[in-house]
């Protein structure tokens, strides 16, 4: 089952509205998804000497202040805030040394996200509730992607929800099963791709870094994943410079595409777009299987 839903912005004045525009299509997946929700939020962008990292601790009373303290000794003025039961800390460093500090010092503490764009929010629930703790209505930025989980062959848990991100700045949500992705986890492990769950979707999101990390575009990318990827799958990818949907060559699994020249959406499910501003107008169309889709910035 599960739910998917994207939102890019083409017009940039959209983007104080952000939020307020996706939530009601992430909440009209409930029923395809009421085990637990998430969504990749982009925008509030750090230059390229900094990197924003989100972060979460099971103790949902957890010292973020005690952290960000001992944080400054990556970096003396770094920036922080939390929301609800994470933090997201900004700060002068490359991706490695932050992993590295993180792993040394805290290790309890999970990364969600990291780049210079993203961050991820998810947890168990409803997604009207989940979008509420984080003040999903309240968000700007350019571009957002979610899901909403209905968990027919696992535990209804943090790890199982999506988005998955492994790497800087992308993300994957994924309705839909994959057949090999236990021994393509093994293949991408010894590649170095680092992977925390056992989900499928999180070996689809650690591929396509994996290619990206070899010099692929990510077209390029997503023509390598319907090569060794076996399964029935609808993906939408985040980036930080925009968002691509991709079926598998059977296309199973629902969705569907509107554009306007102020936006792209697309979802699961039809009514997941009809709250968005001239969808009356939209050129509305169901993505074909095996075709690559991707709206970037400066593209």
């Amino acid at each position: 089952m599960c739910g998917i839903v994207g939102l890019y912005l083409k017009n940039s004045a959209l983007e104080p509205r952000l939020g307020e525009l996706f939530e009601p299509m992430l909440i009209s997946m409930t029923t395809r998804g009421p085990d637990s929700a998430g969504f990749a939020i982009y925008g509030d962008e750090v230059d390229e000497r900094h990197v924003k990292v989100t972060l979460r601790h099971p103790d949902p009373k957890y010292d973020w202040d005690a952290l960000a303290l001992a944080a400054r000794e990556l970096d003396p003025q770094l920036a922080w805030h939390r929301n609800a039961i994470v933090a997201v800390f900004k700060l002068a460093a490359d991706e490695a040394t932050v992993r590295e500090w993180l792993a040394r010092s805290v290790p309890d503490v999970r990364i969600m996200s990291i780049g210079r764009s993203i961050e991820i929010l998810k947890d168990v629930g409803l997604p009207a509730d989940i979008s509420r703790r984080f003040g999903l209505a309240r968000m700007q930025g350019t571009h957002a992607i979610g899901h909403t989980r209905m968990a027919t062959e696992s535990a209804v848990t943090l790890e199982g929800s999506h988005p998955f991100s492994t790497g800087l700045d992308l993300c994957l949500v994924h309705n839909g099963s994959l057949s090999n992705y236990n021994r393509l986890r093994a293949k991408l492990r010894r590649e170095g791709i680092e992977f925390e769950t056992e989900n499928d979707t999180e070996v689809a999101a650690g591929y396509l870094t994996w290619r990206l990390m070899k010099g692929d575009s990510l077209t390029e990318a997503l023509k390598a994943a319907l090569r060794d990827l076996d399964g029935f799958f609808t993906f939408t990818i985040g980036t930080r410079e925009g968002f691509a949907v991709l079926r598998d060559p059977i296309a199973c699994k629902p969705a569907v595409i509107a554009e306007t020249d102020d936006y792209v959406a697309m979802a699961s499910e039809y009514r997941a777009l009809t709250s968005l501003p001239g969808i009356a107008a939209a050129r509305v169309w169901e993505p074909e299987p095996a075709e690559i889709y991707v709206w970037e910035r400066g593209s």
